[in-house]
Parts: structure tokens; C-alpha cells; sequence
């Protein structure tokens, strides 16, 4: 398993699309035996293509970005931006992927100027415990190795700490809990341009949102529980943050009906600070042992 600083470059080579032409970028996948694209990894480079197309005085404020097909890692994603509108204050892209000739997913960015306003945010959780006190996703992998399986050939660029129990442990080792709490970081330092930032935080905000669906029920992952699918994703940036630096991803969810699930999630940098917002829903069904 690729970890570190090496993981973290990897996933920057993924973020840098080659450009085709104005409106059109190129992205590929990491090679590692998955059946399909990862969902956090197409909504990241779909940011790329779209950050790559406005003034980089302008930054990604919200996107919002519906999964219609599994992506093929094995083949190209060809990129296209739309660009709505350029207004004195805000860029609005339609950022489109496509392969085989069909749209994969489509996100629509919003991007701002920096400007000065009302400022308040609800406070963090205070009774979460540090990352260094949570357990490493390496604890996890010893204790349960047949579950970890999957993940083995993926390289882990997010360090991922959860405060609770994962999503992916055996039926029946996972309690009801009302909110999943993870520590997350980028596992390597991320150059400082905040639009790699918010797409590296992008492609980690698809990582254990669902598992607030399942923790209210004391539901997993995989089999003799539940398998599933992101179907839309929306993401709010408020604050500046760098996501190579530590930020607490606190979810809930509020609704499961429909073989459907939605969840919340807030991040909060470790003074507190409310850096991003997230919603998704996804596709959730119960599978045999």
C-alpha cells in the first residue's frame, strides 16, 4: 500500500489534467484493480478543469455534482467546461465528464472573489478526542485484514482516523452511533495553490459521508450488510484552510428512505473553525453474506 508523501504526489499527477484546448482537459485513474472510478476522485478533477478556466483570483465557493454513470479506471476521462458566466463578483462553470462517449458526471462550480462580510459559524464538537489519539487506519487494517482486502492496491494519499468504529468492519462489531467523526489530512505536503487545496479536500469529502447512513443503523459496508453508490454531492467552501493540515469531518444523518441515504457533514480545522459543508445522498442496498 502507497502512503505518505509518495501517495500524496500521485494524487497531485491525478489533479494535473492535460489540457486539450480551452473548455477541454484530459484526466486518468490509478491503476489498482478497482471496477470503477472512485466518486471523489472524478468530482476532484472535475474542479480542476473548471479552476483551470477562471481568474485564479477567484476562488471555489460551492459545487454541485450528480454521479450518472461508474467511471472505467482502465480508460481516459475526457473533461468539458461550460462557462456560464463571468460577473463582476462571480464565475459560474459547468464542468462535464465523459467517456466512451457518455457523461459520467457533471458538477457546476460557483467561484468568488475575496470580499469582506458578516462572519459566524456554529461551534465544533468539544469532545472529540486528537488525531494522535485516534486510531491509524494501519490499527484498523491488522485487526480486521480480511476486510481490509479491498483496499490493499489503493494508495492512501488521506491519512483517514476515525473516532468511532469504521464503516467496512464484520456485521455485528459496529454499534448504533448518531454522528460519524473522522480526522483527515492530506498524508504529504500539497503545493500552496488553494485550488489544489479545495479539490484535494474535495476528493476526500467522498470518503466516509455515507457512513453516517449506516452508523444509524449500527449498518457496514460489504458483505452481510449494505453496498452502495454516491449519487449527488454538493460541497461548501467558507474559510481558507490547507488540506494537508489536520480538519475534523463531523456527519450525521437526517433521512434514509427509497433504498436511498442522505447525509450532512461539516469540517472544522483543529482551533474550531468551520472550513467547509457537505451533502450527499447515495444509493444504499442490503447484500447477502
Amino acid at each position: 500500500m502507497i502512503q505518505g508523501q509518495a501517495a500524496v504526489d500521485q494524487l497531485i499527477e491525478l489533479l494535473d489534467l492535460k489540457r486539450v484546448d480551452a473548455a477541454t482537459f484530459q484526466g486518468e485513474s490509478p491503476q489498482t484493480g478497482a471496477q470503477r472510478v472512485f466518486g471523489g476522485q472524478v468530482a476532484g478533477q472535475a474542479l480542476v478543469a473548471a479552476g483551470r478556466t477562471v481568474d485564479p483570483t477567484r476562488h471555489v465557493h460551492s459545487l454541485h455534482g450528480y454521479f450518472v454513470r461508474a467511471g472505467d479506471p482502465t480508460e481516459p476521462i475526457t473533461f468539458h467546461v461550460e462557462n456560464i458566466r463571468d460577473g463582476r463578483s462571480f464565475s459560474v462553470r459547468r464542468s462535464t465528464a465523459k467517456q466512451h462517449g457518455k457523461t459520467i458526471f457533471f458538477m457546476s462550480a460557483s467561484f468568488q472573489i475575496p470580499e469582506e462580510g458578516l462572519d459566524h459559524h456554529t461551534p465544533a464538537p468539544d469532545d472529540v478526542p486528537a488525531p494522535e489519539d485516534v486510531p491509524t487506519i494501519l490499527h484498523w487494517a491488522e485487526k480486521y485484514p480480511e476486510r481490509m482486502a479491498m483496499f490493499k492496491n489503493s494508495p492512501r494519499s488521506v491519512d483517514v482516523r476515525y473516532v468511532g468504529v469504521p464503516g467496512w468492519v464484520p456485521p455485528g462489531d459496529r454499534g448504533i452511533q448518531p454522528q460519524q467523526r473522522v480526522w483527515m489530512r492530506l498524508d504529504g505536503k500539497l503545493p500552496d495553490d488553494p485550488l489544489i487545496h479545495a479539490c484535494a479536500l474535495t476528493y476526500a469529502s467522498d470518503m466516509s459521508l455515507l457512513d453516517a447512513v449506516l452508523s444509524t443503523h449500527g449498518e457496514v459496508w460489504g458483505p452481510g450488510g449494505v453496498i452502495g453508490a454516491s449519487l449527488d454531492h454538493a460541497l461548501w467552501f467558507h474559510r481558507p484552510f490547507r488540506a494537508d493540515e489536520w480538519f475534523l469531518y463531523d456527519s450525521s444523518s437526517p433521512n434514509a428512505s427509497g433504498a436511498r441515504g442522505l447525509a450532512n457533514g461539516r469540517m472544522f480545522t483543529r482551533d474550531g473553525q468551520h472550513i467547509a459543508s457537505a451533502v450527499q445522498e447515495g444509493l444504499l442496498r442490503r447484500i447477502g453474506g
